[in-house]
């Protein structure tokens, strides 16, 4: 699951940093931790290549200082005025002119927008010049509005988060480090379910999910502690990751009706094995055949189709 080449601490920074080719970099947040901590290192990284960022808002009423280009939604009115609008800030793919720079284009909420018009929109914004970061809000229920008569009578049709779970190239999942006064996690679901909101929630160090697409397909999973104050990411480890390494025969007692540990008489008695083939992979020429003569062994010497060589 892992990439051998690869630290993955610089993955993180490589996503996050714009530079690892990802097309659409998802970002799901809930009420506990909110996508603002990604958001911020994004833009860390921008400030610093001075990139030109795209902001397109559904329901942020003031545009960010970091913004470059900001597009209100509801002022403008219908998807396909605002992938113009967008369109008209991005060098066009059939000019002459190459340009070197990727404008990043950043969604604050795609919950607000129809499922059904959910994939149409993300690939029609698609451009070799921008990359495209969205943040899904995975507390919110759809609304029943968006669900056109169209799919009114489809059940089999995915949700909105699922179509862009498989969309995205890069999938971030932002999760809080549940503060002193929580037990676990089950206690924070059930507050916030009932909309009680506890202290220490949304705070600058937070953990986060990685899953990041390579181009063949194979992807690869990674929990991280994010630090916005320091901009660290530190790999984290869970305690049962090593529980299958620790497995004693004790433990596979009482499981079948038949044993299957193995006694120490039995350990020892493999262990006095001779095996030849060990002593023919000694050699270092590829296969081999060692033979080994017993007094009982009925040999002519003058026969030799009996050479065992």
């Amino acid at each position: 699951m892992a990439i051998s080449n690869q630290n993955p601490s610089v993955l993180l920074k490589r996503v996050l940093n714009l530079t690892d080719n990802s097309f659409f970099i998802l970002c799901i947040d809930n009420l506990a931790q909110t996508s603002q901590g990604i958001v911020q290192e994004v833009i860390h990284y921008r400030d610093s290549v001075e990139g030109n960022v795209i902001f397109v808002s559904f329901c942020t009423a003031e545009k960010p200082s970091y913004a470059t280009h900001f597009i209100d939604v509801t002022a403008i009115g219908g998807l396909e005025k605002v992938v113009d609008q967008v369109h008209s800030y991005l060098p066009s793919p059939r000019g002459t002119v190459k340009s070197n720079k990727k404008f990043l284009i950043l969604i604050d909420s795609l919950n607000y927008m129809p499922r059904t018009k959910l994939a149409q929109f993300i690939s029609s914004l698609g451009s070799p010049y921008a990359i495209i970061l969205a943040t899904y809000h995975r507390e919110m229920l759809e609304s029943h509005m968006h669900v056109t008569q169209e799919y009114n009578n489809t059940s089999n049709y995915p949700s909105g988060l699922e179509l862009l779970q498989f969309m995205a190239t890069s999938i971030i999942t932002t999760n809080p480090i549940l503060p002193s006064t929580l037990d676990d996690s089950g206690e924070l679901h059930d507050q916030l379910d009932s909309l009680r909101i506890p202290r220490g929630l949304n705070q600058p160090r937070f953990e986060i999910t990685l899953v990041n697409r390579r181009k063949s397909g194979r992807s690869v999973t990674y929990n991280f502690l994010v630090d916005t104050d320091t901009h660290q990411y530190d790999l984290a480890t869970k305690e049962n990751d090593t529980s299958a390494e620790q497995e004693t025969p004790e433990m596979l007692q009482d499981l079948t009706t038949f044993n299957l540990s193995t006694s120490t008489k039995q350990k020892q008695a493999k262990e006095q094995v001779n095996l030849p083939f060990l002593e023919a992979q000694s050699f270092g020429t590829g296969g081999a055949i060692v033979y080994e003569y017993e007094k009982d062994d009925d040999y002519d010497e003058e026969d030799p189709y009996e050479d065992p060589f």
